[in-house]
């Protein structure tokens, strides 16, 4: 084989495919091999795939032919590794030959040894990873796999049953981390309102963020992908005794009609959900919350719909992003009729779509006048672009900030909101 000097790593999906793409940028540095932003510089491209929904595997799929364009142009290797190929491995082994090496889940060693080979282990979580998100932020998985039985979810097939890591290995990550500059700590697990449940003694969710956020080792700390099935008022306490806790929370309900949950295989009712959303928001007033919709489920008619509709009329998510169902093989919903047609999926997401974009541009418009505080992401021109406590990475909206005076990128600064684009905040920086 070529020798290997240099790689660059495409990773795709959900933060937590990001933490392991980490921890495999970590071992690689530490093997000698040199790092690349440009995959077109690089003598090897390592694609991180996503397996969860269609729409990621055709993503997926699409960007691991691209990559394999750049072979063409110099690069050596490209290497696949990741949910998709842990999932279809076969398959892809069959009607892709030309991916040099092709590796499922937790595979970072292996992936090192092909393109190193060293028999190197991979490196630990607490002090090994490499950050391939900006350095002011990060993501700590707090646990890997799930436990819930979601009808609709190919996640524990693929990756297996819930392992909550010890917090004793969290703290000296969250140490780690805070030592190289992040500013902002983000928790995420397949669901983070279940950790601990399969670990020995009473350690729960609230026990983790007491630790971490007794520690102050961060001036923001996020929490994603909350269960409300699991979401108990001691963790209400914890989110108004610490200001660090960011009031925001990722919390999916993904429908509304008792019998679509039902089937769905979700455990809370929508009164119960409901309560515990009226919870969270008594306990920290100005929290945003954010949620995830799926439409189009099989058996979901007008009247299934329309109770989503009137639920999140009535409860006004500050963020919310919306799917159409697709049927995942070996899931308890694929031996289901799919029987809402394409089209119709597609009406009801936009019709939904567009009741949040209201909802969502009267929370912004609301924003006017008052001094928030934002954390700079980057400079665009003469202005910066930033995000506010109610906005995780990537995902939600921004903050256009003008101002007369150099700001840091990944510093925090107090704000004045002016306006509004489209759903964006616009500010000027405080004097």
């Amino acid at each position: 084989m070529a020798m290997i000097r240099s790689f660059a790593i495409i990773s795709l999906g959900c933060p937590k495919n990001t933490v392991d793409s980490e921890i495999l940028k970590g071992g690689l540095l530490q093997a000698g091999l040199e790092y690349k932003d440009d995959p077109q510089k690089a003598d090897a491209v390592i694609v991180n795939t996503c397996g969860f929904i269609r729409p990621a595997k055709e993503e997926s799929i699409e960007t691991i032919l691209d990559t394999l364009k750049l072979k063409k142009d110099g690069t050596r290797k490209v290497v696949v590794m990741g949910c998709l190929s842990q999932r279809y491995f076969k398959q892809i082994q069959t009607a892709i030959p030309e991916i040099d090496g092709l590796f499922g889940i937790d595979s970072q060693a292996e992936v090192i040894k092909f393109l190193t080979g060293k028999e190197s282990a991979c490196p630990d979580l607490e002090t090994g990873r490499r950050l391939l998100t900006p350095r002011h932020y990060a993501y700590l998985k707090i646990a890997e796999g799930c436990d819930n039985s979601c009808s609709f979810c190919a996640i524990p097939l693929i990756r297996g049953r819930q392992r909550s890591r010890p917090i004793d290995s969290l703290l000296r990550e969250a140490e780690f981390l805070a030592n190289q500059g992040v500013k902002e700590l983000i928790l995420i697990a397949q669901d983070t309102t279940r950790y601990g449940s399969d670990l020995a003694g009473k350690i729960t969710l609230t026990t983790l963020l007491n630790e971490l956020l007794s520690a102050r080792l961060f001036p923001w700390l996020r929490l994603m992908y909350a269960n409300p099935d699991f979401w108990h008022n001691d963790l209400n306490e914890v989110l108004t005794r610490f200001p660090e806790f960011c009031p925001y929370i990722d919390i999916p309900v993904q429908h509304a009609s008792p019998r679509i949950l039902k089937m769905m295989k979700r455990g809370a009712n929508p009164t119960r959900i409901k309560k515990t959303l009226q919870s969270i928001r008594r306990h920290r007033p100005g929290v945003a919350l954010r949620t995830s919709i799926m439409v189009g489920f099989p058996a979901e008619n007008e009247a299934d719909f329309e109770e989503l509709l009137n639920f999140v009329e009535e409860i006004r998510f500050e963020r919310l992003g919306v799917f159409t169902y697709s049927a995942e093989e070996d899931t308890d919903a694929a031996k289901l009729p799919d029987d809402v047609p394409a089209e119709e999926k597609e009406r009801r997401r936009e019709i939904l779509t567009q009741i949040q974009w209201n909802i969502a541009q009267a929370f912004a418009s609301s924003k006017i006048g008052q001094q928030v505080t934002v954390l700079i992401e980057e400079q665009i021109g003469s202005a910066y672009l930033a995000r506010s406590v109610w906005d995780a990475p990537e995902i939600d909206c921004t903050v256009k900030v003008e101002s007369s005076k150099y700001l840091t990128i990944g510093d925090f600064y107090n704000v004045t909101v002016t306006g509004v684009e489209d759903l964006d905040l616009v500010a000027t920086a405080n004097p």
